[in-house]
Parts: C-alpha cells; structure tokens; sequence
C-alpha cells in the first residue's frame, strides 16, 4: 500500500478570493483547522506586505506541527532569504520555487526568455537547497511548454537539489488519460524524476481534476496538491472519498483526517463566507453621526425633524411626536447633541412588535482563539439558532444575527458606553442598521456589554422586520 501525499493550497486559495481581505487572527483560524486535518504539507501564500505577512507566516510556523510547511520565494535571492526567515522555525520547512515554463508565461510573468529563465531558475534552486533540504521545483504551465525546454528544466532542477518537483497543468485543458500519457513519457524521457517526489497540480477548468488527478498517481506521481474550499482545484473532500472508497483495491493511501474534514470545512467556510458577505465590521463602523448637530429647548418640531432627517432618520408624525416629548424632556436640563438625539430615536422611535426575542447566547473568545457565539432568538414560536466566528465577540455576535435573519445589513454605526459606575456599572449599546436607504436604530443595556449589544442588534432589525412586514 503507497502512501499519496497531500498538499494543501486553501491559504493561497482564500488570499485570491476577489473583494476579500482576512485578518491576522482569521487566517491564524484556518491555518489551524488545516493542521487538524493532518495533510502532508501546507501551502503558505507569497508575502505582500514584508512586515506583517512575514509575521503571519513565523506564527502559522510554529503554530502548525501536524504537517509541513511550504513557502514561495518569488525570483530574487533577497525573497528567497525572506521566505526562509519566515518558514525555517516550522517542524517540517520547505522552499517552493514557481517557474514558469511555457512561452507565454515567461514573456508575461517574468518578462525574460526561455535562456534567462532557464538561468534564473538555475541559480534560485541552487540557492534555496542551500538554505533548505526541501525544495520544491514547481513548473508552471508544464503542460503548455516546449517539450525539449520542459525536459531540461526538469533534469537542471534535479541536479541543482530540488527534493520534490510539480507538474503544473495551469491551463487545466487535459482530459485524465491525456494527463496521464504525459507524465508518463516524461518519466521515459527524464529518468532523474524517480530520485526525486513528483507532484502534480491540477487546475478544475473542465470540472475533472479529481480525476485527473487520480490519473496522475496512476502514472507515477505521489504527491498531490488540493484545496479544502474552493472549486478551481482538486477538492480535498473529493480526493479523500475517492481513496477511502477505492483506495484498497487500487493500493493507494493517504494520511488526511476524514473523520474531521466536513465539521472543519464548515468551519472554514464560516470564516470565508463572512468576509464574502461583508462583516458587521468590514472596513470599520461608519460614523454617521453629524456632531455638529446640537439642539436646545427653544428648537421647534422642524428644526428637530430636520435634524433627524440630516442623521438619516425618515421618521413618520407619529415617530416625530415621541421623539419630540423624550427631547424636550431632556433639552430641559441641557443642550442636545447629534448622539443624544440619536439615543432618542433609537429608544422612542418606531417601538415596534417584536419579530426577534433573545432567548440566550454563548460566547468563546481568548487571545490564543477565534472568538465565536452561539445565539438562539425565538420568531413565530420558533427557535432559531445562529453559530458564527468573528474578529472579537461583537462581530461574531453580529454575524450570528445575519445568519438568522439570513440577510446582511450594513453596520452604519455602533457605540458603546457606561452608564453608571463601579464593577457592576451598566453597559449601554448603540446600532445602527441600514436596510435599502433608510437606517433603523436599537438600544440595549446591561451589565454585560456584549449582551447589550445583542439587544441593539435586535431591537434595531425587529424594525426592520416590522418594516418589510407592513410593505
């Protein structure tokens, strides 16, 4: 029984999701739930920013112990040091050199010719056997290259030490067999390859790379590249049922945690589909308010309308007159400034039948964890039940609410203060949602501030259901 080795790419994956942008502690998150489904090695996307990203990739170095690690080092020695500062304290290190092998990837990616390339690659792979054991000598577009070219790159990066080498079908055109005639003639044609681990990186363009990548294994390959989430790429998922259900009879096996993987892609998938969706807090809270709003007794019924109007509130007469009386009451004692009257509105205004009851919630949130909550809100006699990580208690919170009311608004504005003092000083919270063009307010207070929170969350989207509801 041959053991087929696993590498995961869902990291790079998730980078190269359009309109995205993960936080440290997310991609902290799923590098985690990778490691627990033990694949052989996991792939690390290439540093952006020097400083942080470098910081990300020490952290998830050490942090993963279960499989390796593997890091491009772009086409300079000076990235190549810096990818090897990032990945050497990791149990398991490995360098990944990219090269693009086909005409028209090297004119565009590198802007070199093939000898250039040829001799850039050369003195790279060199150097990074220098600093590692491991390297991976991937050819890009392999599938699309010059035979003769391809044939020499392969046999120089044996030579220059690389331990593992991909085959990369970046067009992802080839049917299985096609693949799988491929390898095999440059395995004839380049004995070197059986002193070395060959890999295959499939793309899905046609919807078989499962398949083809089965293929690949049949003609020699052991190694193979897949993603937990994602549907460019062989699925991991996919991969693994295949040898679960025919991997005795076919003499192939790998070391992936498949009792875990549906719990962990659903919960990598939370992490992706939040920052798809738009987190509460993507971006940061807007502040909408107008401070320069200030209003005092001698203010009429238009001046406050007007007011409220400039805060982005469309409130109705009968709205107007409670929002009216609870100001007065207080421009009795003092001015009343843009937050205030805000606080108003959200106390007075459209009190409304509640769609949403909170019935309890559960938070877990620590410095060495993603935070998440567990919230269960009654509707229509119905228990509805939300479960949500998020970056910090309120944001999960948030997008646990989303999930019940299965849509997303807009985070206009949310603030938060104490009301008295002490160790059991009351906590008030403020949100602000917007649904379409209208915004709808909430207030809560307690002596837990993220139980407040969720008050004003659901005192704000009860308006909002009471809204849609009437419409």
């Amino acid at each position: 029984m041959e053991t087929i080795r696993i590498t995961d790419m869902t990291l790079p994956a998730c980078a190269a999701i359009p309109g995205t942008s993960f936080s440290f502690k997310e991609r902290l998150e799923i590098a985690k739930c990778l490691d627990r489904l033990h694949p052989d090695l996991l792939e690390l996307p290439a540093l952006v920013n020097p400083t942080a990203d470098a910081l990300l990739m020490r952290t998830i170095s050490t942090t993963v112990r279960s499989c390796g690690i593997s890091m491009p080092v772009g086409f300079t020695k000076e990235e190549a040091d810096a990818a090897w500062a990032a990945v050497s304290r990791a149990a398991s290190p490995r360098l990944r050199l990219e090269i693009p092998l086909s005409t028209v990837q090297m004119e565009y990616i590198c802007r070199k010719k093939p000898a250039a390339v040829m001799a850039m690659a050369e003195e790279l792979t060199a150097y990074c056997r220098s600093l590692c054991p491991d390297v991976d000598f991937c050819a890009g577009d392999a599938t699309r290259s010059d035979p003769a070219f391809l044939r020499e790159a392969l046999r120089m990066a044996v030579r220059c030490g690389a331990s593992t080498v991909t085959l990369c079908d970046s067009a992802g055109v080839l049917l299985p067999a096609e693949l799988a005639a491929f390898i095999t003639d440059l395995r004839r044609d380049v004995p070197e390859l059986d002193s070395v681990t060959l890999a295959v990186r499939c793309v899905n363009e046609l919807r078989m790379a499962e398949a083809c990548a089965m293929s690949a294994v049949s003609a020699g390959v052991r190694e193979v590249k897949a993603v937990l989430i994602g549907d460019n790429s062989p699925s991991l998922p996919a991969l693994a049922h295949i040898l679960k259900l025919r991997g005795d009879d076919l003499g192939y096996r790998c070391g992936v945690n498949t009792m875990e993987m549906q719990r962990l892609q659903k919960q990598v998938n939370w992490i992706v589909r939040a920052r798809q969706d738009g987190a509460p807090f993507e971006g940061g809270v807007r502040g909408g308010t107008d401070e320069t709003i200030t209003l005092s007794l001698h203010d009429d019924t238009e001046a406050l309308a007007k007011a409220a109007a400039r805060l982005g509130y469309d409130l109705s007469p009968e709205d107007l007159a409670k929002v009216e009386e609870a100001f007065r009451a207080a421009a009795g004692k003092k001015d009343v400034s843009a937050r205030e009257l805000e606080a108003i509105i959200a106390s007075v205004a459209l009190q409304v039948p509640p769609t949403y009851t909170l019935k309890g919630f559960v938070i877990n949130s620590g410095s060495q964890m993603r935070a998440t909550a567990h919230i269960a809100v009654e509707k229509d006699g119905r228990e509805l039940r939300g479960l949500c990580a998020g970056d910090g208690p309120i944001d999960a919170s948030f997008l646990a609410m989303e999930q019940i009311a299965g849509t997303h608004y807009e985070l206009d504005d949310f603030q938060i203060q104490a009301v008295t003092e002490g160790r059991e000083a009351l906590g008030s919270a403020f949100v602000k949602l917007r649904s379409g063009s209208r915004l709808y307010s909430g207030s809560g207070i307690s002596t837990d501030i993220i139980d407040a929170a969720i008050h004003a969350y659901i005192s704000a989207l009860n308006k909002i259901a009471y809204e849609e509801a009437v419409q």
